[in-house]
Order: structure tokens, then sequence, then C-alpha cells
């Protein structure tokens, strides 16, 4: 996998089948490899390691309802009372950050008000907070 834009992580791996596995450790298994998975990993210790977030307030990859249609978001991190802090999505490096990436985000923030949106492909990130009074939205250097 490609060096992304966040610092070094240690992973574990396994492979199986000839396929390649890397832990979750919010999931708390091995899950599949892939170039966006690369990026969830990423991102998920980037707030665990860096942003220092508590793991137990992180979630990843679970279904919520989108126009009576069941989407799967990459990661939320909660607060202590239990309304959501950030929703993030990831793309694989592959993938450019265009409008519609962030109109996913969107309509998945619909059901979920979070407070702050950080959309990555693993090389760039950007990072926003929501003022849901005045409806707008500032962008963000980083996250709080």
């Amino acid at each position: 996998m490609r060096d992304l834009n966040f610092p070094d992580f240690q992973f574990r791996f396994k492979n199986n089948e000839n396929k390649r596995f890397i832990f979750d450790d919010i999931r708390k298994k091995y899950v599949l490899l892939t170039p966006e998975e690369w990026v969830r990993q990423h991102v998920v210790q980037f707030l665990i390691k860096v942003k220092m977030y508590p793991q137990s307030h992180i979630n990843v990859e679970k279904v919520v309802k989108i126009n009576d249609m069941n989407k799967r978001y990459d990661v939320v991190v909660f607060t202590p009372k239990g309304s959501i802090f950030l929703l993030v999505e990831c793309k694989e490096p592959s993938v450019k950050i265009t409008q519609s990436v962030f109109d996913q985000i969107a309509r998945y923030n619909m059901s979920l008000n979070a407070q702050f949106l950080m959309v990555t492909n693993g090389l760039n990130h950007y990072y926003c907070k929501l003022d849901y009074v005045n409806k707008k939205y500032q962008f963000l250097t980083d996250l709080p």
C-alpha cells in the first residue's frame, strides 16, 4: 500500500487465501485490506494517537438509514454524552475529493448531525465545523 499523508502508525497484518488483512482496533477483527480500508485505518489511528480521542468513542462502518436506504458511514466519533462529534468519509487515494464526495457526507450528516466533518483520501484532508443555527459551515485547517 502507498504512503499516506498521516504519521507512520504500526498495524497488524495477516494473509489468508492470497488476500491481505489488517487488524481493526475498533471492530476487534481482521478486515480485508483494500485501498479505502488502508485510509480508514490510518484515520482511526490518527484520531486515537494524534487527536487523543478515546477509542471507546469511535465507531467504524455502521449502517445509517438515508431516505429509506441503508448506507454505511466510515468513521464516527461520539461525545461523552452520545451525540456525534465527528463524521469521517474516507476514499481510496486514487479518488479525487470532489463536490460529490462532500455531497455524500452531507447526505449522511442529515441523519447524524455531527459537529464536525472530515473528508479524506489519505493524501488530502478537509475538515469543517457545522453551524446549524445559521445554516453555515466553516472549513478548518485541523480538528479540535
